[in-house]
Protein backbone atom coordinates (compact mmCIF):
# COMPACT_ATOMS: atom_id res chain seq x y z
CA UNK A 1 0.00 0.00 0.00
CA UNK A 2 1.57 3.13 -1.00
CA UNK A 3 1.60 6.58 1.38
CA UNK A 4 -0.51 9.23 0.49
CA UNK A 5 2.25 12.28 1.09
CA UNK A 6 0.35 15.42 2.84
CA UNK A 7 0.88 17.64 0.30
CA UNK A 8 -1.01 15.33 -2.40
CA UNK A 9 -4.43 14.92 -0.18
CA UNK A 10 -3.91 19.23 -0.07
CA UNK A 11 -3.99 18.70 -3.61
CA UNK A 12 -6.64 16.53 -4.54
CA UNK A 13 -8.90 18.42 -1.21
CA UNK A 14 -7.75 21.62 -3.36
CA UNK A 15 -8.97 20.11 -6.59
CA UNK A 16 -12.46 18.50 -5.02
CA UNK A 17 -13.31 22.23 -3.31
CA UNK A 18 -12.54 23.86 -6.77
CA UNK A 19 -14.50 21.38 -8.91
CA UNK A 20 -17.76 21.80 -6.94
CA UNK A 21 -20.95 23.41 -7.65
CA UNK A 22 -20.42 25.99 -5.60
CA UNK A 23 -19.13 28.76 -7.91
CA UNK A 24 -20.80 32.21 -7.92
CA UNK A 25 -22.34 34.32 -10.06
CA UNK A 26 -18.60 36.19 -10.40
CA UNK A 27 -19.65 39.51 -11.22
CA UNK A 28 -16.36 41.51 -10.01
CA UNK A 29 -14.22 39.40 -13.09
CA UNK A 30 -17.35 39.75 -15.35
CA UNK A 31 -17.62 43.14 -15.07
CA UNK A 32 -14.04 43.65 -15.58
CA UNK A 33 -14.21 41.35 -18.86
CA UNK A 34 -16.96 43.50 -19.81
CA UNK A 35 -15.44 46.82 -19.17
CA UNK A 36 -12.00 45.22 -21.11
CA UNK A 37 -13.75 44.27 -24.05
CA UNK A 38 -15.49 47.49 -24.54
CA UNK A 39 -12.55 50.02 -23.32
CA UNK A 40 -12.17 51.28 -26.77
CA UNK A 41 -14.18 51.02 -29.94
CA UNK A 42 -11.05 49.07 -31.55
CA UNK A 43 -11.14 46.04 -31.35
CA UNK A 44 -7.33 45.46 -31.17
CA UNK A 45 -6.50 48.21 -29.49
CA UNK A 46 -8.59 46.45 -26.69
CA UNK A 47 -7.23 42.93 -27.13
CA UNK A 48 -3.48 44.54 -27.00
CA UNK A 49 -4.55 45.87 -23.88
CA UNK A 50 -5.79 43.04 -22.77
CA UNK A 51 -3.37 41.19 -23.36
CA UNK A 52 -0.96 43.72 -20.77
CA UNK A 53 -3.39 43.76 -18.01
CA UNK A 54 -5.10 40.51 -18.09
CA UNK A 55 -2.25 37.97 -16.08
CA UNK A 56 -2.07 41.41 -13.50
CA UNK A 57 -5.82 42.53 -13.09
CA UNK A 58 -7.65 39.64 -14.68
CA UNK A 59 -6.10 37.35 -12.10
CA UNK A 60 -6.82 39.60 -9.55
CA UNK A 61 -10.15 39.82 -10.11
CA UNK A 62 -10.32 35.98 -10.35
CA UNK A 63 -9.06 35.46 -7.55
CA UNK A 64 -10.73 38.41 -4.70
CA UNK A 65 -14.23 37.14 -6.48
CA UNK A 66 -13.12 33.13 -6.23
CA UNK A 67 -11.71 33.62 -2.58
CA UNK A 68 -13.95 36.31 -0.86
CA UNK A 69 -17.08 37.86 -2.77
CA UNK A 70 -18.27 34.17 -4.32
CA UNK A 71 -17.96 32.85 -0.48
CA UNK A 72 -19.75 36.27 0.90
CA UNK A 73 -22.27 35.40 -1.87
CA UNK A 74 -22.76 31.99 -0.85
CA UNK A 75 -23.45 32.44 2.86
CA UNK A 76 -25.63 35.68 2.46
CA UNK A 77 -27.42 35.06 -1.09
CA UNK A 78 -26.68 38.33 -2.35
CA UNK A 79 -23.06 39.51 -4.38
CA UNK A 80 -22.05 43.16 -3.13
CA UNK A 81 -20.71 43.63 -6.61
CA UNK A 82 -24.04 42.71 -8.01
CA UNK A 83 -25.41 46.01 -6.05
CA UNK A 84 -26.15 49.08 -8.77
CA UNK A 85 -26.03 46.34 -11.74
CA UNK A 86 -28.84 47.75 -14.43
CA UNK A 87 -30.09 45.54 -16.81
CA UNK A 88 -31.68 47.04 -20.13
CA UNK A 89 -35.05 44.01 -20.32
CA UNK A 90 -37.37 43.84 -23.13
CA UNK A 91 -41.41 44.34 -21.57
CA UNK A 92 -43.95 42.60 -22.89
CA UNK A 93 -45.19 45.69 -24.67
CA UNK A 94 -42.38 45.34 -26.53
CA UNK A 95 -40.51 48.74 -24.83
CA UNK A 96 -37.12 48.30 -23.30
CA UNK A 97 -36.72 48.96 -19.65
CA UNK A 98 -34.14 49.79 -17.25
CA UNK A 99 -34.06 47.23 -14.04
CA UNK A 100 -31.50 48.52 -11.20
CA UNK A 101 -30.42 46.34 -8.86
CA UNK A 102 -30.47 47.64 -5.55
CA UNK A 103 -29.46 46.29 -1.73
CA UNK A 104 -32.80 45.29 -1.11
CA UNK A 105 -34.70 45.17 -4.16
CA UNK A 106 -34.40 46.41 -7.67
CA UNK A 107 -35.20 49.46 -9.51
CA UNK A 108 -37.61 49.49 -13.32
CA UNK A 109 -37.34 52.51 -14.81
CA UNK A 110 -39.71 52.88 -17.81
CA UNK A 111 -38.73 54.23 -21.63
CA UNK A 112 -41.27 57.18 -20.57
CA UNK A 113 -38.92 57.86 -17.49
CA UNK A 114 -41.11 56.64 -14.29
CA UNK A 115 -39.69 54.85 -12.00
CA UNK A 116 -41.26 51.86 -9.93
CA UNK A 117 -39.66 50.19 -7.24
CA UNK A 118 -39.99 46.82 -5.73
CA UNK A 119 -38.48 46.24 -2.44
CA UNK A 120 -37.98 43.41 -0.06
CA UNK A 121 -38.41 43.86 3.54
CA UNK A 122 -36.44 41.21 5.81
CA UNK A 123 -38.01 41.31 8.59
CA UNK A 124 -41.55 40.20 7.47
CA UNK A 125 -40.41 38.51 4.24
CA UNK A 126 -42.56 40.88 1.93
CA UNK A 127 -41.96 42.62 -0.94
CA UNK A 128 -43.30 46.03 -1.98
CA UNK A 129 -44.14 48.33 -5.26
CA UNK A 130 -43.93 51.89 -4.61
CA UNK A 131 -45.06 53.89 -7.62
CA UNK A 132 -45.64 57.85 -7.97
CA UNK A 133 -44.99 58.15 -3.92
CA UNK A 134 -47.01 55.37 -3.08
CA UNK A 135 -46.03 52.82 -1.21
CA UNK A 136 -47.71 48.99 -1.35
CA UNK A 137 -47.45 45.49 0.21
CA UNK A 138 -47.90 43.49 -2.41
CA UNK A 139 -47.17 40.11 -1.48
CA UNK A 140 -45.56 38.15 1.83
CA UNK A 141 -44.10 35.13 2.73
CA UNK A 142 -45.64 33.06 5.64
CA UNK A 143 -43.64 31.33 8.25
CA UNK A 144 -45.54 28.37 7.60
CA UNK A 145 -44.89 28.14 3.87
CA UNK A 146 -47.60 29.94 2.66
CA UNK A 147 -47.79 33.08 0.58
CA UNK A 148 -50.33 36.45 1.04
CA UNK A 149 -50.91 38.36 -2.36
CA UNK A 150 -52.39 41.95 -1.07
CA UNK A 151 -55.15 42.72 -4.24
CA UNK A 152 -55.61 46.29 -4.99
CA UNK A 153 -59.08 46.04 -4.04
CA UNK A 154 -57.80 45.56 -0.41
CA UNK A 155 -58.53 41.66 -0.22
CA UNK A 156 -55.87 39.00 1.61
CA UNK A 157 -55.46 35.81 -0.29
CA UNK A 158 -53.18 33.63 1.38
CA UNK A 159 -52.00 30.73 -0.75
CA UNK A 160 -49.95 27.46 -0.96
CA UNK A 161 -46.27 28.08 -2.44
CA UNK A 162 -46.73 25.86 -5.22
CA UNK A 163 -48.29 25.65 -8.79
CA UNK A 164 -51.79 25.96 -7.13
CA UNK A 165 -51.34 28.79 -5.37
CA UNK A 166 -50.06 30.48 -7.86
CA UNK A 167 -53.15 29.84 -10.15
CA UNK A 168 -55.09 31.19 -7.71
CA UNK A 169 -53.33 34.47 -7.78
CA UNK A 170 -53.10 34.33 -11.13
CA UNK A 171 -57.45 34.19 -11.45
CA UNK A 172 -58.10 36.37 -8.80
CA UNK A 173 -56.04 39.17 -10.54
CA UNK A 174 -57.43 38.59 -13.77
CA UNK A 175 -61.01 38.10 -12.45
CA UNK A 176 -60.83 41.48 -10.46
CA UNK A 177 -57.78 42.80 -12.43
CA UNK A 178 -56.52 45.00 -9.11
CA UNK A 179 -53.53 43.27 -8.58
CA UNK A 180 -50.86 45.75 -10.05
CA UNK A 181 -50.95 50.09 -9.15
CA UNK A 182 -51.70 51.79 -12.40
Amino acid sequence: MKKISLSAACVLLAGSLMCSSCIGSFSLFNGYEKWQCNMTSNKFVNGIVGLILQPIVGGICLFVDAVVLNTIEFWTGSNPMAVNKVQTVKGQDGRYYAIKTLKDGYEVKAPNGEITLFTHNSENESWSITQNGITKEIIRFNADGTIQANLLNGEKLTVTNDEAGMQQVREAVYNDNCFALR
